[in-house]
């Protein structure tokens, strides 16, 4: 039998690295793992933890205007940028240490630099070659700039959260979950913000009345969306930057943040030489157990490609390690995984869309229920904003489909509902569920009457 430096070896200190680095070593196998940038990968470093900390930062102007309707008078507020990204990176470096804390405490050896295969059983990190039974690749991904002129003068989501100051005009270009985030951001935060996207509504794939729901919302928030729109380049001069759009205007603005999409970090990690085969968009090829092309290498988050959630991630890793290191083959359950967007106001939804449970329902149809209302809260502080709460049934089964939301606490109350769709609850059961009130989420056990079919 074959000797080896570790049973498991991990490329990537991600969500899914650490966690299935850790987990492998929990059952007495000998793990090490590298990383060559920092501990934490995307989601604590520079997604989803830095991200919603701004998301609660942005909140707070309104949340000084709400107050007036409830009796309170505030003085003057001032907003400081800096002590924001003082604060933020003690919180990011903070956590770092806790994941390497916890990773050493379990016994992985941890490495910082660039791992690079040799063939399926060596790795060479520097001038280090380590072998091992089996390697992980959990390398996540990193967002790309369109095609085009001008997009170096642009920054990403990786940028947005080292910026020296606010900048007082911003260019969001892209739809999905990570530019209607940062047009919030920046806009709560009080920047004028224009946000241009090529379709005709944001967050294309979520449900109709979502995509709806939050267009209008952000636009009563002041956000410019252009919509139906491309940015044809960007122009740097006399300290500012010039966009030209597809329908001939042109745009100045102090920050282009470009938010069109990701890519797999699969580049120079020696793949080719360690018989690792890439799908036709870049990303590794897995099985259902997450197993490469190459039988001893495994790869999980997002440099698969597959659904591209730091819980995601770690279900992967852990499903990993049952399957190699307790005997127990533990294929990943994709059905149903619900998702946030920290918009302004927040989305969050689980199972399907009304377009996607129409068609799986076929003739037998589905039952769509809606609800619109100002909340509680607005009815005092008197803001414009609405809340939108669906819900899809199944007509013949009466089986919950999809529940999706637009609104304060959207995604605390949909990770409720996300246990219930799990279990395959049916409607009836919903209606004998006693509401907690006065909430929001009430609404989603007294909703009654089903809308009409659309004709």
């Amino acid at each position: 039998m074959a000797s080896y430096d570790f049973d498991l070896f991990v490329i990537g200190g991600g969500s899914g690295g650490v966690r299935a680095a850790r987990m492998a070593a929990g059952t007495g196998a000998r793990v090490g793992i590298v990383e060559e940038y920092r501990y934490g990968g995307t989601c604590v470093i520079r997604g989803c933890v830095p991200k919603k900390l701004f998301s609660y930062a942005s909140h707070f102007h309104e949340d000084f205007e709400d107050a007036a309707g409830f009796g309170w008078q505030l003085g003057e507020t001032r907003f400081d940028w800096g002590k924001l990204i003082a604060n933020k990176d003690a919180e990011i470096n903070r956590l770092e240490g806790i994941y390497q804390k916890l990773l050493s405490n379990a016994g992985v050896e941890i490495f910082t630099g660039h791992g690079r295969l040799e063939d399926p059983h060596t790795l060479r990190i520097g001038d280090r070659k380590i072998t091992a039974d089996k390697f992980l690749i959990a390398t996540g991904g990193h967002p790309v700039f369109p095609p085009g002129d001008g997009w170096e003068h642009a920054i990403s989501s990786n940028e947005c959260f080292h910026l020296e100051k606010l900048p007082e005009r911003v260019v969001v270009y892209g739809g999905g979950y990570i530019a209607v985030e940062f047009a919030g951001i920046f806009n709560g935060l009080g920047s004028q913000v224009t946000q241009v996207y090529r379709g005709p509504q944001v967050l294309r794939g979520f449900d109709e009345d979502v995509r709806q729901t939050l267009g209008a919302e952000m636009a009563k928030k002041g956000i410019d969306l252009v919509l139906g729109t491309t940015i044809e380049g960007i122009e740097k001069a006399d300290g500012e930057l010039k966009v030209r759009l597809s329908d001939g205007r042109q745009i100045a603005c102090d920050v282009v943040m470009a938010a069109t999409g990701r890519k797999p970090n699969t580049k120079d990690l020696g793949l080719e030489a360690a018989g690792v085969a890439l799908t036709s968009k870049g990303a590794i090829e897995v099985d259902a157990y997450s197993q490469t092309s190459q039988a001893n290498i495994y790869a999980v988050g997002d440099v698969t490609d597959r659904v591209n959630l730091t819980p995601v991630a770690i279900h992967e890793a852990m499903a990993l390690v049952n399957t190699l290191f307790r005997g127990q083959p533990t294929a990943m359950d994709y059905a149903d995984i619900p998702s946030a967007v920290f918009s302004h106001p927040t989305v969050a939804t689980v199972g399907l869309t009304e377009a996607q449970a129409r068609e799986a329902a076929g003739s037998a149809g589905v039952d769509v229920y809606r609800s619109t209302f100002k909340p509680l809260k607005h009815t005092l502080s008197g803001r414009d904003e609405k809340t939108m709460m669906k819900m899809i049934v199944q007509r013949d089964s009466q089986r919950v489909l999809g529940i999706h939301m637009v609104g304060l606490d959207a995604p605390e109350i949909i990770q409720g509902m996300a246990v219930a769709i799990k279990a395959g609850a049916t409607k009836d059961v919903f209606d004998h569920t006693v509401g907690i009130h006065p909430t929001a989420a009430e609404e989603f056990v007294t909703m009654r009457e089903p809308l009409p079919d659309p004709e």
